[in-house]
Order: C-alpha cells, then sequence, then structure tokens
C-alpha cells in the first residue's frame, strides 16, 4: 500500500484552505445585531384594576377586618361596612382613597392598604403550534419569542414565517399582526420579535406539511387500509 507523507508545512496550508472554504459556505454563523429591531417598550402605566384580579384590603389599627377577595366580573367588591365598591378601572391608590373615606364613617382615622395579588390585566395567550399552549403572566417586557419559548417553544409542525398576533384595541376591536420569527431567528429582521401588550394573543398556525399530514391522516389513512406514500413536488413524480 503506498502512502504519501504531507509535511508540517503543507498541513497548516491545507487546514488554512479548509478553514477558508468553510467560512465562504452557507454553514457560517451570522454575527452582530440584527436589523430593525422592535420600538423600545413604552414606560408603563399605573395598574388599573381589572374584573378577575384577587385583591388584599389590609387594615392597620383593626387588622380583625382584613379581606383577601377576586373582583367580580361585573368590576365590583363587596365589603363589611363599605358595601358594593366599583374597583375596575381605578388604580390601587385610587381604590384605597375611596375605601378610606367610606370607613371613615365608621372607623376614626382608619388605614387601609390595598394590594393586588393577582394581575388578571397583565396576561398573555400563547396558542398554536406550541408545546404548552395556554396563560401568560406578563410580569415584564416580554417579546413574542420569550411567551413562545416560555410555553415550551415551537412543535415540529410549527410555520415560524406565519406567526401572529391578535392585539386588542382601545376601541373594543381586535387588530391581527403578521410576525415572522423565522426572519428574526435567521438574524435577517428582528421586526417580528414584538413587545406583548396585555391580552395579546400570539398564534403560531402549522406548517403546509402539517396541514398536509393531517389531510392525509384524517382523509385517507383512517379510510384506506394500505400503506402508501405521497410527494409534495410535481418535478418530483
Amino acid at each position: 500500500m503506498n502512502t504519501t507523507r504531507i509535511g508540517s508545512g503543507r498541513w497548516v496550508l491545507v487546514l488554512a484552505l479548509l478553514a477558508s472554504a468553510a467560512c465562504k459556505s452557507g454553514g457560517a454563523h451570522r454575527s452582530g445585531p440584527i436589523p430593525n429591531p422592535p420600538a423600545p417598550a413604552p414606560i408603563p402605566e399605573p395598574y388599573r384594576i381589572q374584573a378577575g384580579d384577587e385583591l388584599e384590603i389590609r387594615f392597620f389599627h383593626t387588622p380583625e377586618q382584613n379581606i383577601t377577595l377576586p373582583e367580580r366580573p361585573d368590576g365590583v367588591i363587596s365589603l363589611p361596612l363599605a358595601y358594593e365598591v366599583t374597583a375596575a378601572g381605578l388604580t390601587p391608590e385610587e381604590l384605597r382613597g375611596e375605601l378610606v373615606q367610606r370607613y371613615a364613617r365608621e372607623l376614626e382615622s382608619p388605614e387601609i392598604a390595598v394590594i393586588v395579588r393577582t394581575f388578571t390585566g397583565y396576561q398573555v395567550h400563547v396558542g398554536g403550534e406550541v408545546d404548552k399552549p395556554g396563560v401568560i403572566e406578563l410580569t415584564g417586557a416580554r417579546t413574542v419569542l420569550q411567551a413562545i419559548f416560555e410555553a415550551g417553544g415551537f412543535l415540529p409542525t410549527a410555520s415560524l414565517a406565519d406567526a401572529q398576533v391578535v392585539r386588542r384595541q382601545d376601541d373594543g376591536g381586535y387588530e391581527i399582526v403578521a410576525v415572522d420569527l423565522e426572519l428574526v431567528l435567521n438574524g435577517e429582521d428582528a421586526r417580528g420579535n414584538l413587545l406583548l401588550r396585555p391580552f395579546d394573543v400570539v398564534y403560531v398556525p402549522p406548517s403546509g406539511v402539517a396541514n398536509m399530514n393531517k389531510w392525509v391522516d384524517q382523509y385517507i389513512r383512517q379510510n384506506i387500509p394500505i400503506t402508501f406514500s405521497y410527494r409534495l413536488d410535481p418535478q418530483d413524480l
């Protein structure tokens, strides 16, 4: 068997050529900032109580009156001596002031604190082709990708380029915002990685291949007891 020896100098040249070829190939990783980053998060306004929030009402001089209760769907809470109080739309400080005025009729110099234990208004929903669809608490600034990863990440059947954010408007309507997460993950365009707002719904649809597999399974495999294959590209026929 014939063997050829390469000197150490030639090995260095060969390795340099291989490294150069690898850098020119499509397998090289992108580096640097992603173009078109999303706008920074606005400064949050004081939280306003929403229907369904859980509130803790503390009385400093009469702790036996402390109570924790959920706000009713109509935005009202019921308290001894204060009776029914509309809390929805108020900040915790505004509600505290309202309760102080009401309890001042029955108690001397009442000192009251209002603590929001659960924030119904700071939730987003993530659904579609993710591992754990459901509700996520929006406790701080969070992007679309962060919410999806918190929901377990993408399923193999997900269409990253066709994700959507359903956003509620001030007039009660809804806006559907298309977000191309494939461009974000490829480092090409970061605009699709939106900063989420309360009540946003993130939806990741299935890919075309996933829809085809579902159609084949429902309408063919379950009705025709044979094994077969199919092609998606007409050029393969």
